[in-house]
């Protein structure tokens, strides 16, 4: 099973159709928006805005288990979203990320090991998964690397999608 194969909800309702995704580069990134780390969000429009012509996309995925830091509703979360930060990337429905209610997303995802060797739960919300398009995880970084980081960057440009 891959990343692509996961049944995941939309924000704002319906199917998100991982699917369709399919020989794109995805970044996941558990997102918050009371978070010290929720300007991370005007970094990642950046990463999307940069890399979407060549096949990124990125995916935020709320998530309150830490601290309680997105308390919101859908709505609340996507207007916070579009107003604060601009944000026009994909957003999926508030999730679970550890625990016995841990989403089937975060089940794969959590596999991979960052830079570090750290595997399993998620530390804190901004924690980022790339995916190839083929769909297997890539690469995990943790919660404090910035969407500007160049090492991110370079692992971005390693698996975008080839072009014509």
């Amino acid at each position: 099973m891959s990343v692509f194969d996961i049944e995941i909800n939309a924000l704002a309702g319906g199917a998100a159709d991982l699917s369709g995704h399919r020989g794109h580069a995805l970044l996941v990134v558990n997102v918050a928006s009371q978070c010290g780390l929720t300007p991370q969000y005007a970094g990642l429009q950046k990463l999307y805005d940069a890399y979407a012509g060549r096949g990124l996309v990125v995916l935020g995925v709320p998530c309150n288990q830490f601290a309680g830091q997105e308390p919101g509703t859908a709505d609340e979360i996507g207007e916070f979203c579009r107003i604060s930060y601009g944000v026009t990337f994909p957003l999926t429905e508030k999730v679970e990320v550890n625990g016995p209610g841990r989403h089937p997303l975060y089940a794969l995802l959590t596999q991979t090991a960052d830079a570090d060797g750290h595997t399993g739960d998620i530390r804190w919300n901004f924690e980022k998964f790339l995916v190839a398009p083929d769909g297997t995880v890539a690469a995990r970084f943790a919660p404090t690397v910035e969407p500007d980081a160049p090492e991110l960057h370079a692992a971005i440009q390693r698996v975008l999608p080839a072009t014509d």
